[in-house]
């Protein structure tokens, strides 16, 4: 029950600056004692869910920029692909996430220039490309990788903070649904089952949970809070992994 709670309150909390929670759903399962070879499926399954719920409704909103996420996401979903289709040993899995988580944190506590906040820099014109290596890393540890391309894309002032968040749980979504293409290829679909029979309540609780903290991001979270949420969210998740190597 308290991991079913646990998911649900991760759910809402990173919906609500569009993410899906995978970064901390891989944590909650690794300390339950999950099979770390079937971690990835159900992780990449919660993800989907929470952030098909939140890209609905960011769209519905008109606060989605479809041109820009969709550029974003094209060479990244491929590498994504390929991630979930690479063998990672569950040392490398914390290491790799963990630093990563960290050091993206880091990066979202800078204070931005003193342009205005509305105009792109010249770097914003790279995330295209850029987004590829975030979704190669994405598919390796099995999480969708809105929590890496979130912070470049606040350095580098691309739009405004909820375009932003909308356009992270857009990524996610379509990363997550080819990370997780390449782990079935990897894994086989038994392993698939066996994963979602194993975690059909944390399933049902981060749908609930995405929902709500959807909602939550476009009513009531201005955009600097949720820029300061985004780090304090990766920076205690990265720790975290970190401190249990």
């Amino acid at each position: 029950m308290l991991l079913v709670l646990a998911f649900a309150a991760t759910a809402l909390l990173y919906a609500s600056v569009g993410f899906g929670g995978g970064s901390t759903y891989a944590a909650l399962l690794a300390l339950s004692g999950l099979d770390y070879r079937l971690l990835p499926l159900l992780v990449l399954a919660c993800n989907i869910l929470v952030v098909a719920g939140s890209t609905l409704r960011f769209a519905r909103a008109g606060v989605l920029p479809w041109r820009g996420a969709a550029l974003v996401t094209a060479l990244a979903a491929p590498a994504a692909f390929f991630g979930g289709l690479t063998p990672i040993d569950r040392t490398t899995f914390l290491a790799l996430l963990g630093g990563s988580l960290v050091l993206t944190g880091i990066t979202m506590l800078l204070p931005l220039s003193e342009v205005r906040a509305e105009e792109p820099s010249r770097g914003a014109r790279a995330m295209p490309v850029l987004a590829a290596p975030l979704g190669y890393l994405a598919g390796l540890v099995g999480i969708g990788g809105g929590i890496f391309l979130a912070p470049l894309l606040h350095l580098t002032r691309w739009r405004e903070a909820r375009a932003i968040a909308a356009t992270a749980s857009f990524f996610i979504l379509v990363n997550s649904l080819f990370g997780l293409a390449g782990q079935l290829v990897k894994r086989g679909p038994e392993a698939f089952g066996t994963a979602i029979g194993a975690g059909l309540p944390l399933l049902l609780a981060v749908v609930i949970g995405g929902q709500a903290g959807s909602l939550l991001a476009l009513r009531f979270l201005p955009g600097r809070w949720i820029r300061w949420l985004t780090a304090l969210l990766v920076m205690i998740v990265g720790l975290r992994l970190l401190a249990g190597l």
